[in-house]
């Protein structure tokens, strides 16, 4: 069935209600309205108001009240409407999701799925259009998961929720409805940790992922150039293998992220290449990606964040070396 990353997501959720009745879902007008971008719409009607809770507007409450759940042997998944209002609850994310597990030696586990739209694009203002990707990716104790399509949406969020630690699932607004690919309508799983090359090539490896994966598949694609494209899928843990194997046999490597350059992702798979790769080099690593400044007001949004003119003359610079 063709579906897009909305689609995808409430097929993912609504297998995953259906097999565990000890999962939860929770936040802002998840209920009655289906959520903001209707991804749990149908949801309420099917399994209760028990089991699909309308909140009031309370960030770290609703991960709090989802991490003494998770503790008490549910699963929940908690949704935050936009990345910029998951901040309210980051303590609770990072000082008591994230080492609960460590901090009890295993006694207790901490099996959630926060749930939240993240990266710009769509013309809206700063706190619905961040991409915080890096904040969790450092704590210890978060796995960090960013699809970049409907198939491997629904794959993800079905396997998360098989796992005892909690994970931050953040869903590009941009790609929610950009572009359908076939879903299969029954359960399966996406391995989390696992990349995906998308394109193979023998010249170059470009590593990107979420809102960046259709920008470089664009260029890659007209241009014709001989690359190989992998999309890392989950940032924490990252499948570092498939990065090194791949550039060790294309000796070039360009990086494209939609979060701010300074301190990114980009910048730790870039020290892990030089780490044990660099001999295998032909050119410096080179990242593309937005200008570490604030969000900027939706009319400037298409000069900061990276486009495919951006990613082509990154390509050629490194091509040329």
């Amino acid at each position: 069935m063709m579906s897009n990353m909305v689609a995808a997501l409430n097929s993912a959720l609504d297998n995953i209600m259906k097999e565990n009745a000890n999962a939860v879902i929770l936040g802002e007008d998840v209920g009655k309205d289906g959520g903001v971008f209707r991804i749990t719409e149908g949801l309420l009607e099917k399994y209760g108001e028990t089991r699909v809770i309308d909140t009031p507007l309370a960030e770290s409450g609703i991960i709090g009240t989802s991490i003494g759940m998770a503790i008490s042997g549910l699963r929940p998944i908690p949704e935050i409407q936009f990345a910029g209002f998951m901040f309210l609850g980051f303590s609770q994310l990072v000082n008591h999701a994230a080492r609960y597990r460590s901090r009890t030696r295993s006694a207790f586990k901490v099996p959630m799925i926060v749930r939240t739209p993240v990266s710009g694009g769509v013309r809206t203002l700063e706190h619905h259009s961040e991409s915080p990707e890096v904040y969790y990716a450092h704590m210890g104790g978060l796995i960090v998961v960013e699809p970049s399509g409907s198939y491997d949406a629904k794959g993800l969020l079905i396997a998360a929720s098989k796992l005892d630690d909690p994970v931050v699932f953040l869903e590009p607004t941009k790609l929610y409805r950009l572009f359908k690919e076939d879903v299969p309508e029954e359960a399966y799983e996406v391995p989390i940790g696992k990349a995906k090359t998308i394109k193979e090539g023998n010249s170059l490896s470009i590593i990107t992922y979420g809102t960046m994966v259709p920008v470089v598949k664009n260029v890659v694609e007209k241009r014709k150039i001989d690359a190989d494209v992998i999309d890392i899928r989950t940032i924490n843990p990252l499948d570092e293998k498939s990065i090194i194997e791949s550039v060790k046999k294309t000796g070039r490597a360009l990086i494209v992220h939609e979060a701010s350059l300074s301190f990114g992702a980009g910048a730790e798979i870039a020290a892990r290449i030089a780490e044990k790769a660099i001999f295998d080099l032909k050119a410096p690593v080179i990242r593309v990606a937005s200008d570490s400044l604030p969000y900027p007001f939706p009319g400037y949004e298409k000069y900061y964040i990276p486009n495919e003119l951006k990613v082509s003359k990154a390509i050629d610079r490194i091509m040329s070396v």
